[in-house]
Parts: structure tokens; sequence; C-alpha cells
């Protein structure tokens, strides 16, 4: 077993405990993320888990959909991910992605992987879980934003750039002299650590 794929399997574990601690009345809630609820968040996630598919002449199998049932969609799709990642084979297989070509694990790992904790985070303040990224993941986020160069950084902060209506971070925020390692990790990729849902 990889490390990317066992990874990847504690992330989705512990984003698949936020979205089945969700109560019915709460998937409308507004999340951290402007436009988007709750139950949009899982929307993403499931969609950015068939964009791992799509470079390898794949896409997710038949599941129900996330408006009719959000953990059933993202176990799914977890599920067909990690299959990819569990097959040296396909894991190891090249494919050209918007940050070049890379295998298929890689872009697993850089993408939909280290979405999950950042989008948790999102989820639990949508929904008054406790929101609490991995202390590991903190540190290898923060790690791969300072490894960013300047101009892929700002084609980030770029709405548009690398598809219409994507936006991958938004402005800086700023997160107070005193913060958390989690609340700067938080700000600089334009979440307000001081977001909460009101209600």
């Amino acid at each position: 077993m990889s490390e990317i794929a066992d990874r990847y399997r504690r992330r989705a574990a512990a984003f698949e405990h936020k979205v089945a601690a969700v109560r019915p009345d709460q998937w409308s809630n507004p999340s951290p993320c402007a436009k988007w609820s709750a139950r949009d968040v899982v929307r993403h996630i499931v969609d950015m888990h068939e964009v791992m598919l799509r470079p390898l002449g794949l896409a997710l199998g038949p599941a129900p959909s996330v408006d009719d049932d959000p953990l059933a969609a993202f176990r799914a799709a977890r599920a067909d991910v990690q299959a990819i990642l569990d097959d040296p084979a396909r894991a190891g297989q090249e494919c050209d992605t918007p940050a070049g070509r890379v295998t298929a694990e890689r872009n697993i790992d850089q993408v939909v992987s280290d979405d999950l904790p950042l989008h948790g985070w999102d989820l639990a303040r949508a929904t008054s879980q406790d929101d609490t990224i991995d202390p590991e993941d903190v540190e290898r986020g923060w790690a791969a934003m300072g490894a960013l160069p300047p101009d892929l950084l700002e084609k980030f902060r770029t709405p548009g750039a690398f598809a219409p209506g994507v936006e991958v971070f938004g402005p800086e925020v700023e997160a107070g002299e005193d913060a958390s390692p989690q609340d700067r990790l938080l700000a600089f990729i334009g979440r307000d650590p001081r977001w909460r849902h009101q209600g």
C-alpha cells in the first residue's frame, strides 16, 4: 500500500465521518465558501473525484446523486478513486492535467486528496461539527503553499483561470499574529477562520 493511498484513505474517512454527521435540516446551511451550501461542498468534492478519473478515460460508477443522498454519493466516489490508488498499474499511469503530465496517484494526491481536509473544515463549520484539521495535513498544506511559484499562486487566486466558474483560492484573509497554524493555512487560501454558521 502506498503512502499516497494511505493518506487519501485517512482523509476520505475523516470527510465521510463529517458527511454522515450532517442532519437532514443542515444540508441547506451556508458554508464558508461563498454561494455554497453544505450540500454544495459535498457536491464539489464528488465532482472533483470525477475530474480525477477523466484523464484516465474513466468516470464515476453508478451512484445516488448528491441531491438524493450525499453520503452514498461520496462513498461511491471514494470507492472509485481508492480503487485507482490501490491498483499499482493504474496509480502509476501518467496522464495530462492542468498541472502538467503526472501519474494518476500524484494528481489525486495533489488535488482531491489535498482538498478533503480543507473542504472538511468548510462542511464542519457549516454544520457545527468539530472543525479540527489533522495537524499533519495542516503542516503538509502549509509546506505546499510555500512551495508554490508566484505565477501559479496568482493563477490559483484568479477566478476562471483553470475553467469557467472555477476559483481555487480566494483573496488572502488577515489571520492575526497569534493565529494557529490551521487558521494561517485557511486564511492563506481565502477562508475566514472566524466564519461560523449563524443559526
